[in-house]
């Protein structure tokens, strides 16, 4: 398998044991020799906890399968196979007026993983859930027969398949609708707020005015200067450039550092310049699609500054009536922890519902913290905070976490069950083994003791 490391991105958990390639795992599911719990999907390793870990098998390195099939200048309806990267889909679509109606902070998931995870970006309010998306998908599984699941055709599948974080087969391939821009570039403004208070005052309007819209949070900042922070907004600008480059990075961490980078005096700086250079102007100015949506992007490997301890991403969702009590007492719980958050992302989710039978994104509030992983103190912490999310009727997002009780899991996502029924049962993740599994372990006992 070469020198690839089938990690997940938080490199808070361990890496796979061991992976196979995406033609062997075919050959055997086809066969239907596939035994219980041994294979996982795996993509680019976006993930930033265990849903792309299956610690009791194995992974299925699907990037080989990163051919784009077919492509409609009309429609926007492209197929490809699920190891494609969203940003050769990008730029295979950009001469022709067409970009992903959905994009998460990376260009560098894989279709395949955008589905599974069902991806959210900064216009949920307008586009929904990528899953809102797809047209069409093809489903191995271990009964060795190959699915083609949409709204209309194996419905239960598809549905399940979305936002199914790769527990109900292999995806093979899929076809998605893209939507049709002016051009690539964006339009960006940057609002200053003074507070938290200010922003949710501004927060409707901006969904309403633009297709892009999220806030950046100075979370360092005390006394006056809490919840103080930018909220950026955004629209495809239409006079701009139609050219895409293929997903890379010009930058790169080439080596691990021995201890965390991004500490707390970095991130006092870090802030202050952002602030400044992002809100110096409250006048719209163009800015490139990379710069706008993948920020990050440009660094390779920058998930190695937090050293070899790694990361913990929290992401949580609280209903909108709730929002205005339970951000500030998130951003307060890590205060009080004395944890800084590298990025502090608050936005708007709307009401566009998703096709999948499990999937995050519902309306509300969602906020999202970055996390040095410094042991036990960190997860005091993220407890701390599921608390709080859960007591405020929200949810944590499975995909971005790595410890996340059952109880979270089970208050998060009810329906959990559904998705359990559904699940082939060769495919397994070390996430759904530390929640669901042990769900129905305890629920198992306890149908036994009556």
């Amino acid at each position: 398998m070469g020198e690839r490391r089938f990690g997940s991105f938080g490199l808070a958990t361990p890496p796979a044991r061991k992976a196979i390639p995406a033609d062997e795992a075919i050959a055997l599911l086809k066969r239907g020799d596939a035994k219980a719990g041994s294979l996982l999907g795996y993509g680019n390793g976006r993930s930033y906890g265990d849903s792309c870990q299956n610690d009791a098998g194995m992974v299925v390195d699907m990037r080989p399968l990163d051919r784009i099939r077919s492509f409609n200048a009309e429609t926007g309806v492209l197929e490809a196979g699920a190891g494609t990267l969203l940003g050769d889909i990008i730029a295979h679509a950009a001469p022709y007026g067409f970009f992903p109606a959905v994009v998460p902070g990376t260009q560098f998931v894989t279709l395949g993983g955008a589905i599974a995870n069902d991806v959210h970006g900064k216009n949920h309010h307008r586009r929904g859930t990528f899953g809102c998306h797809v047209e069409a998908l093809t489903l191995l599984r271990s009964d060795g027969r190959t699915y083609r699941c949409s709204q209309t055709e194996n419905v239960r599948l598809f549905a399940a398949t979305i936002g199914g974080m790769g527990l109900t087969g292999l995806i093979l391939s899929a076809s998605i609708r893209l939507m049709r821009v002016p051009s690539l570039d964006i339009a960006e403004k940057a609002t200053r707020f003074r507070d938290l208070g200010e922003f949710f005052d501004l927060a409707e309007a901006a969904d309403q005015a633009n297709e892009y819209a999220v806030a950046w949070i100075d979370q360092l900042a005390r006394g006056h200067g809490r919840g103080r922070g930018l909220l950026l907004t955004g629209n495809h600008a239409e006079h701009g450039s139609h050219a895409a480059a293929r997903a890379g990075s010009r930058l790169s961490v080439p080596v691990q550092p021995p201890f965390n980078v991004l500490n707390r005096p970095f991130l006092t700086v870090f802030n202050a310049a952002y602030r400044w250079k992002k809100g110096k102007s409250p006048v719209p100015r163009q800015a490139g699609y990379q710069g706008f949506f993948f920020p990050l992007d440009g660094v390779r490997d920058w998930n190695r500054l937090y050293g070899p301890r790694g990361l913990f991403q929290h992401q949580s969702l609280v209903p909108e009536a709730n929002a205005r009590h339970a951000v500030p007492a998130l951003l307060e719980a890590a205060r009080r922890a004395g944890q800084g958050s590298f990025l502090t992302v608050l936005k708007r989710f709307g009401d566009v519902r998703s096709p999948a039978l499990l999937s995050f994104p519902r309306p509300g509030y969602t906020l999202t913290l970055d996390f040095p992983n410094k042991g036990q103190r960190t997860l005091w912490l993220l407890a701390e905070l599921d608390r709080i999310t859960v007591e405020a009727g929200g949810a944590v997002n499975p995909y971005k976490d790595a410890r996340m009780g059952p109880e979270t899991f089970a208050a998060s996502f009810p329906q959990w069950q559904r998705l359990e029924a559904l699940r082939d049962p060769a495919f397994l993740s070390s996430f759904w083994a530390r929640t669901a599994m042990r769900l129905e372990i305890g629920q198992g006992r306890a149908e036994a003791a009556e």
